[in-house]
C-alpha cells in the first residue's frame, strides 16, 4: 500500500545522505557510493527479468555494470585509463552474447538474454555514471546538486500533486496512478526550482534554467514511465524492497537515468 508518510521520512533521509556525500566526501567515496547504487540497481534489474522467466547471466552483469563507474572515475585522473570505458563496454558486450554457448539447455531465448545484458550496462551502469562524469566539471558538486533537485521535485510535485488533483489518467497500461495533472504539476515544480536555486548553484541565465527545468522534468518522468514500463512487463510492483515507501535503488533512480547523461552534454555543449 501506499504510504506517503514513509515516503517522506525515507526521502528526507536520502537528501541528507546525499548532500553529505556530494559536498563532503571525496572523490573516491563519491565513485564508491555511485558504484554501489549501480549495483544494486542491476541486480534488481536481473531479478525482475528472471520474474519474467528469462535466463540471464545476473552475477556477470551486475560485476561488469559496478566496474564501469569506477573505469570511468580511474580515467579522469589517469590519462591512459581515459579510453577504457568504451573498450569495457564493448568486450563486456560481446562476451554476453559468447557466454551463451556454455548454456546446456535447448533454450530459445539466447538473443533476448544477450540483449538484455547489454541493454542494462547502458541503460543503467553507462547512464547513471554520468553522475562521476559530471562531478568532475568545474563547480561538479553544485551541478550535481541542481540535477539531482531539479529532477526529484518533477517526480515529489507529480507525486503530490496527482494524488490531491489527479482525475485524468496519464497512460493506464503502463503506470494506472499516474496522472496528467500530476505530470503537469511535476514540470511546473521542477521550473520553479530550476529557477530559483539555478542562479546559485550554476550560474547559468534565465533561459537556460527555464529550457533545463522543461528538459529535465520532461526527461525524468519518461525515465520513471520507462521503468514503469519494464516492471509491468516482468509482473513486478517494486523493483525492491529496501527503500521504505519508495521500493527499490532503480525506483529510486529511475528518473535520474535519462537525465543525467543529457545535462552532462547541456553543460559541455553551452
Amino acid at each position: 500500500m501506499d504510504n506517503p508518510g514513509r515516503r517522506i521520512i525515507t526521502g528526507a533521509l536520502l537528501i541528507i545522505f546525499v548532500s553529505l556525500v556530494v559536498y563532503f566526501a571525496p572523490s573516491w567515496l563519491f565513485c564508491l557510493v555511485i558504484a554501489a547504487f549501480v549495483c544494486l540497481g542491476q541486480f534488481e534489474f536481473f531479478k525482475m527479468v528472471e520474474n519474467r522467466g528469462i535466463f540471464v547471466y545476473k552475477y556477470f552483469g551486475t560485476v561488469v555494470g559496478t566496474l564501469i563507474p569506477v573505469v570511468i572515475y580511474l580515467g579522469s585522473g589517469l590519462p591512459d585509463l581515459k579510453n577504457l570505458e568504451p573498450f569495457l563496454i564493448v568486450v563486456a558486450s560481446l562476451f554476453a552474447l559468447t557466454l551463451q554457448f556454455a548454456r546446456k539447455d535447448k533454450a530459445h531465448d539466447h538473443l533476448i538474454s544477450t540483449a538484455l545484458t547489454v541493454f542494462s550496462l547502458f541503460y543503467i551502469s553507462w547512464f547513471f555514471s554520468f553522475f562521476i562524469k559530471l562531478k568532475f566539471l568545474e563547480n561538479g558538486s553544485n551541478l550535481v546538486a541542481f540535477l539531482i533537485l531539479v529532477t526529484k521535485s518533477a517526480d515529489m510535485g507529480a507525486y503530490f500533486i496527482g494524488r490531491s488533483f489527479g482525475k485524468s489518467e496519464l497512460i493506464p497500461r503502463i503506470s494506472p496512478k499516474k496522472t496528467k495533472e500530476g505530470t503537469i504539476g511535476g514540470i511546473v515544480m521542477s521550473l520553479f526550482v530550476a529557477i530559483v536555486i539555478g542562479p546559485f548553484l550554476t550560474g547559468f541565465s534565465f533561459m537556460h534554467l527555464f529550457i533545463l527545468g522543461l528538459v529535465l522534468a520532461t526527461l525524468g518522468q519518461v525515465g520513471d514511465l520507462a521503468e514503469s514500463l519494464i516492471k509491468r512487463d516482468c509482473s513486478v510492483k517494486d523493483s525492491g524492497t529496501y527503500l521504505g515507501g519508495i521500493g527499490g535503488i532503480l525506483d529510486l533512480i529511475d528518473s535520474l537515468l535519462f537525465t543525467v547523461p543529457i545535462f552532462y552534454f547541456y553543460v559541455k555543449a553551452f
